[in-house]
């Protein structure tokens, strides 16, 4: 597992732009090979914090993607367990997740994979019980239910990177890099991924040994080259 440190947000969201480009570029896709790049969560489509609303106005509005290459889980369905079925069963047909981005709560959940979540679970109608944070806190209105990839389905993924920034953080950080794996602390089981990133900042570190920052950020000349610019971008 890499651990990429940067200085501060502004620096960690810029070098996982990147290598989100880069590994978009030698990829290589067409119009009959599609690079799949994976997000976690859905709630309502019309709901200001699903990921329908977030993922349009933050990233792919910005960027050439067609409206229907882009599968976002409906929590909007009639049959929410049959659409978690057919999101899964897209994926398969797409060949399977390229690269995996997320992010993680400061309870080391990945989506809404909450503390308990089984580490081999499937893309499922969630019942979530921390997500106060939407809704602007007011417990009435938050939902009780989420759609959300499972951590099975993440793992499945050729490559993973998750972002973990703030010192708030930083906990989170620490069970995913020091200690072993915990369905209490969804994150930590990138440890048996083959090719899992984690991009943090400063703040994110400050629960982590001295020897464990000073090693990783003795990697960083060479994971570093991981975000050059490819020669089709020079050019």
């Amino acid at each position: 597992m890499k651990l990429i440190i940067l200085n501060d947000y502004d620096q960690a969201s810029e070098w996982a732009a990147k290598y989100i480009r880069n590994s978009i570029l030698k990829f290589s896709p067409g119009p009959e090979r599609y690079f799949t790049l994976g997000l976690p969560t859905g709630f309502p489509r019309d709901h200001p914090e699903s990921y329908h609303s977030v993922m349009w106005s933050s990233f792919f509005k910005h960027v050439d993607i067609k409206e229907e290459n882009a599968h976002i889980l409906d929590g909007n369905a009639t049959d929410l367990q049959a659409e978690c079925e057919a999101f899964e069963e897209k994926i398969k047909a797409a060949g399977g997740i390229e690269l995996f981005v997320g992010g993680v709560g400061p309870d080391g959940q990945i989506g809404f994979n909450e503390q308990g979540s089984s580490l081999v679970s499937r893309t499922r109608v969630k019942t979530l019980a921390n997500n106060a944070r939407f809704c602007d806190g007011n417990l009435s209105m938050v939902p009780t239910m989420a759609l959300t990839v499972g951590m099975g389905t993440i793992m499945d993924a050729k490559e993973v990177m998750i972002l973990i920034t703030g010192a708030h953080k930083s906990f989170a950080l620490y069970k995913a890099m020091e200690e072993g794996i915990n369905h209490m602390w969804t994150v930590s089981v990138f440890q048996q991924h083959p090719q899992a990133v984690l991009v943090c900042d400063e703040d994110a570190t400050l629960e982590l040994r001295v020897k464990t920052v000073k090693y990783f950020k003795g990697m960083m000349h060479l994971h570093n080259k991981l975000v050059d610019p490819l020669p089709s971008v020079s050019k």
